[in-house]
């Protein structure tokens, strides 16, 4: 691991990840968690403060960056509902099948290098009636958008530790096993840099 990516990235992908209107998409989609939580992507801890503790007895918090989870420490020593780490891939996931209540995943599924076997893990640990609860950027409907989006993702995945821009991500659900319960997309970008800004967050639950 470089120097890049081991001192700068992480301090990006936080302050970005702490924008205001990103922390008002995560304060609509966390609280709705219950039970045992997963969350896949918890990098430095930003969906913690969040949690219900009226709700939610446990959140596993999956993220395999150790330069990440650093940064979480003082959320996760001062945080009402108890927190295990687990450093590692949401590809090779250890948690056992039915093991959780619910799945959380926000800003993740653009860098998992291998999403659908992430995705496909992620239906195997929620148990029957749980539900997975995303908040994804990805692909663009507008196809000059997507045009560039294509053309920039080679940089852009260098330069954001792998993030990917042209992930089709209700597709990937599908594909990964899920019915989509509730679907808002939209793009947040106001007319500016609209590359990154195609949103798309809702709920899921393991198809029959």
């Amino acid at each position: 691991m470089g120097f890049y990516s081991r001192y700068v990235l992480p301090h990006i992908v936080s302050c970005g990840c702490a924008l205001p209107q990103i922390a008002e998409l995560r304060r609509a989609v966390v609280p709705q968690a219950k039970g045992v939580v997963l969350e896949i992507g918890f990098g430095s801890g930003l969906n913690l403060p969040f949690y219900r503790v009226d709700r939610v007895r446990r959140v596993y918090a999956m993220e395999p960056d150790l330069a990440m989870l650093n940064k979480a420490r003082r959320l996760i020593a001062s945080s009402a509902v108890p927190v295990r780490v687990l450093q590692e891939r949401a590809e090779t996931l250890s948690l056992g099948d039915r093991s959780v209540d619910t799945v959380v995943v926000t800003f993740t599924l653009c860098t998992v290098p291998d999403v659908g076997a992430a995705l496909c893990n992620a239906r195997r640990v929620l148990k029957p009636g749980g539900r997975l609860l995303f908040c994804e950027h990805g692909r663009s409907p507008d196809a000059a958008v997507y045009r560039r989006q294509v053309r920039i993702e080679p940089v852009w995945k260098r330069l954001f530790g792998g993030c990917h821009l042209t992930r089709d991500i209700p597709a990937l659900l599908r594909q990964s096993g899920f019915s989509i319960d509730l679907l808002e997309d939209y793009d947040m970008s106001n007319g500016g840099l609209r590359i990154g800004s195609y949103l798309y967050r809702g709920s899921a639950s393991a198809a029959a």
